[in-house]
């Protein structure tokens, strides 16, 4: 009497289902724990995506934040009573209740002529943020303007 060889859903003699799997040239493939693996891969992969995308949007946080000081300190600047001094110190203390003291930044005012009109000109350096708070120093530079009211 033939002895009857039973085998697993999948080809393989253990009966386990799972543990080694056909391919088309007849060939067994072990696939036990690649779901593990494969999970592994692609959550480290969605993490990256997800902490990039986070990181994107701070650096464009600070850019807004460090565009709107700037361009309040040079309306602040331009009022008659006002100084360009006065629109840096503006600037500056918009800066420091917005952003950390961790992120260095270089605040500058001047006076230019555009189109014949005289204009505050404020100029904020700052780092660009790359990995949280570290980034290129002196990276982004904003400038904001505002129309110099003639003194009376």
């Amino acid at each position: 009497m033939a002895a009857v060889r039973t085998t697993g859903r999948h080809g393989n003699e253990s009966g386990r289902s799972g543990a080694t799997r056909p391919t088309s040239d007849g060939a067994l493939r072990h696939d036990r724990g690649a779901a593990v693996v494969e999970f592994t891969l692609v959550s480290a992969l969605l993490t990256m995506l997800f902490l990039g995308i986070l990181q994107l949007g701070f650096a464009i946080h600070v850019r807004n934040t460090v565009v709107a000081s700037a361009a309040e300190g040079a309306r602040y600047a331009a009022n008659a009573n006002r100084s360009l001094a006065d629109g840096q110190a503006r600037t500056q203390m918009l800066l420091a209740e917005s952003l950390s003291s961790q992120l260095s930044t270089d605040v500058g005012a001047r006076i230019v002529d555009v189109g014949g009109a005289a204009t505050v000109e404020v100029t904020v350096t700052t780092t660009l943020p790359l990995v949280g708070m570290l980034g290129i120093e002196q990276g982004m530079t904003v400038t904001g303007h505002a129309m110099a009211e003639p003194a009376p």
